[in-house]
C-alpha cells in the first residue's frame, strides 16, 4: 500500500527535527549501563532529532509520572520516548504511570510494536506493554528497555512518524 497525496503532504509539511527527552526506567541501571536510552539517543540524533535530556527514575510510579511531567512542562520538549518497566512483573508499572497523564492514546502504536515484536521475538511479544498517546501537545511512547525493543520500536514506528505525529499533536484544527 503506498502512501496517500494527503498523507505525504501531512508529512512533508511535518518537523524535520522533534526535539525527545529519554526517561529510562530502571531500578538497576545508570546512564552509563542503560544501553537501551543510549541506543534511542543515538538513534534519534542519528535521525536528526535533537535530544533534550535523558534520564533514569527508577521503577517507582511517582518518579514515573514525575519525570514525564517534567519532559512535559519543558517547552523545548516536543516527544518524550520512555524506556523500560513495560512487562507483567510487579514492578512493572511504567504504563500505568504514564497513562493518566495522556489525553488521548495512539492504539496502534502498541499493536504494531507487538506484531513487529512477535515476527522476532515470537509469542513472548504479547508480555510488552508497549502504549503511546499525546499529552500536552505532545507525542509520548512507552517502549520496552532492552536495545532490540529499542531499535525496533524507533527504527520501524517512531523514527518513520516522530515528525509528523508531533505536528499532528499540535493541530487546532
Amino acid at each position: 500500500m503506498s502512501d496517500s497525496p494527503g498523507l505525504h503532504q501531512h508529512r512533508s509539511s511535518a518537523p524535520v527535527a522533534v526535539a525527545t527527552r529519554v526517561v529510562s526506567v530502571s531500578d538497576t541501571r545508570s546512564l552509563e549501563t542503560d544501553t537501551g536510552g543510549a541506543l534511542a539517543a543515538e538513534l534519534l540524533a542519528g535521525a536528526g532529532h535533537p535530544l533534550a535530556g535523558r534520564e533514569i527514575v527508577p521503577d517507582e510510579p511517582a518518579a514515573i509520572a514525575e519525570a514525564v511531567g517534567r519532559a512535559l512542562a519543558d517547552a523545548d520538549v516536543r516527544a518524550v520516548l520512555v524506556t523500560g518497566g513495560t512487562g507483567v512483573a510487579p514492578r512493572d508499572v511504567t504504563p500505568e504511570s504514564v497513562e493518566p497523564l495522556l489525553e488521548r492514546t495512539i492504539p496502534g502504536f502498541g499493536e504494531l510494536f507487538r506484531a513487529l515484536s512477535y515476527e522476532e521475538i515470537g509469542s513472548a511479544a504479547l508480555l510488552s506493554r508497549a502504549l503511546a498517546g499525546i499529552a500536552r501537545g505532545r507525542v509520548v511512547f512507552v517502549v520496552p528497555g532492552s536495545r532490540g525493543a529499542v531499535r525496533l520500536a524507533l527504527e520501524k514506528l517512531v523514527l518513520p512518524e516522530l515528525g509528523h505525529l508531533a505536528a499532528e499533536a499540535t493541530k487546532t484544527r
